[in-house]
Order: structure tokens, then C-alpha cells, then sequence
């Protein structure tokens, strides 16, 4: 893309998030072409959306890591968004419908890193970059005109649905856990509406965020100590509206909760 394009692209991927519209198919020249000028924009994106009052980042999120959400959304493939720091509550958080266009839910385990990642890892090395193991509710919001249209590229320059998460208590003492084992429920007032595995993610949860490491490695990118992953949802996505409470329970790791006004 031309510098001329990726700034037009970039200031207006922010101004419909800004104005809560719903973004459409780009224009050609604005379209990136592939996940790398992708990538490229998305982290132009949020340096904009930052400085208009979104805050800093806080973390990652990776999408369409299980059967399920690669089905659901038909993308065979993970994706990567980052996540603004208002956005991330503990244990429990409130989500206001009106600020988003179309608010949905996940059941994901999320990890903490305890040391900065600056070369890729893989699912034995991630172990040693892991300081905590979390149950986490991704909040999603379908802010698009028809995501089933738009293609990807254009998904993840705009952080790939991400409007905030919700995580668990932190463990840390995770490593006598068989993580694919573990076993993850999400309810809506009260009912729950689908379950999944760890080894849903990759085989392995930790194999996502050997994935994601080596996707920031290739941008020129690293991970930084305290920051966030979740790895993918459990269970495919279910849309909620105000008044909605959401739960999640995940093995051996706890729950968490968010409430919808």
C-alpha cells in the first residue's frame, strides 16, 4: 500500500470505531492485501484510537484458534488484536450496550507473561514466559456491516472484533495442570449456552501463544512482561444484550463475570 492509502486507511478504520459506526468493505486501495499490511495497520490504528482518548494497551487477544470459532467464522486461521486498558476489568466487569454496536461473549483461557518475548517460542519453551494462568470472558463487538463479507486482512486491522475482556483470579502455581484437559463452560442468566476443551486451542492452549510470538517476532514486535494473551474461545460466540450477566467456569482455574447495562 501506498504511505498516502495506509493513512487513509488508518484514519478511517478509527473514525467509524470512534463514532461507533459500522465499518464496511474498504476501498481497494485502502484494503490491505494481505495479514501483514494488516498487522502494519493495526498498529497504526490503535496509536490513533490511543491518542483520541482509548488509553494505552494493556494486551493481546487471538482469534480463531478452535474448531468451533473457525467455523463459526469461517477463517481457517489465528488472528491477533490488541486490547486497550479501560477495557480489562478482574474477576468481574460492566459493559455498557450503548457504547458498542453488537456486544458478544467468549470462554477463553488467558495467560500473564512474566518475562518480555522478543524471539518466537514454542508450546515446551512458553512454559518459562508464563507467570499466570487465567479464566477470562473476551467481550466482542461486531461493529462491521456484515463481518461474514468483510475479509480478513480488514478484521485484524481493526483489532478483530475486540472490545474488552474480563479475567480470572491469577494461578500461578498452573504447572501441574494438564491445560488441554481442562474444561470451560460459559452461562447466560444462568444457562449454559456451550463448553469446550484446552486442547480445543491448537491442540494446545500454549500452543497459541507460541503462535502469537512468533506472528510479533515476524512484525519486529515483542511481547512485554505483565502484558495479557487470551488464546481463543472455547465456545463459539454468543451475542448478548443489556441486562445480560455472562459466567464462565474453567477447571482448576476459576470463573469470571460480565454484566451487560
Amino acid at each position: 500500500m501506498k504511505e498516502q492509502d495506509v493513512a487513509a486507511a488508518v484514519a478511517h478504520i478509527a473514525e467509524v470505531r470512534l463514532r461507533r459506526g459500522a465499518l464496511a468493505r474498504l476501498p481497494a486501495r485502502w484494503r490491505p492485501a494481505d495479514e501483514s499490511e494488516a498487522y502494519r495497520l493495526q498498529a497504526a490504528v490503535n496509536r490513533a484510537l490511543s491518542v483520541a482518548g482509548f488509553g494505552e494497551l494493556a494486551g493481546h487477544k487471538i482469534g480463531c484458534t478452535t474448531p468451533v470459532m473457525q467455523a463459526f467464522l469461517g477463517i481457517p486461521n489465528p488472528c491477533a488484536g490488541e486490547v486497550f486498558a479501560p477495557t480489562v476489568f478482574e474477576e468481574r466487569g460492566t459493559f455498557r450496550t450503548a457504547a458498542h454496536v453488537r456486544l458478544g461473549v467468549e470462554c477463553e483461557i488467558a495467560v500473564r507473561l512474566g518475562r518480555d518475548v522478543a524471539m518466537p517460542l514454542s508450546r515446551d519453551t512458553a512454559d518459562d514466559a508464563v507467570a499466570s494462568i487465567h479464566a477470562s470472558i473476551e467481550v466482542v463487538d461486531d461493529r462491521y456491516a456484515d463481518f461474514t463479507t468483510l475479509d480478513t486482512p480488514t478484521l485484524i486491522a481493526d483489532d478483530f472484533f475486540n472490545a474488552g475482556c474480563v479475567l480470572g483470579r491469577p494461578v500461578t502455581e498452573w504447572r501441574t495442570l494438564d491445560l488441554a484437559a481442562l474444561v470451560g463452560r460459559m452461562l447466560i442468566n444462568g444457562e449454559e449456552v456451550g463448553s469446550g476443551r484446552g486442547a480445543d486451542i491448537l491442540g494446545h492452549p500454549l500452543e497459541a501463544l507460541a503462535w502469537l510470538s512468533s506472528s510479533m517476532a515476524a512484525r519486529g514486535r515483542a511481547l512485554r512482561a505483565g502484558e495479557f494473551v487470551t488464546l481463543g474461545s472455547l465456545v463459539a460466540t454468543r451475542w448478548v444484550t443489556a441486562g445480560d450477566v455472562v459466567q464462565i467456569e474453567i477447571d482448576a482455574l476459576g470463573g469470571a463475570t460480565a454484566a451487560f447495562e
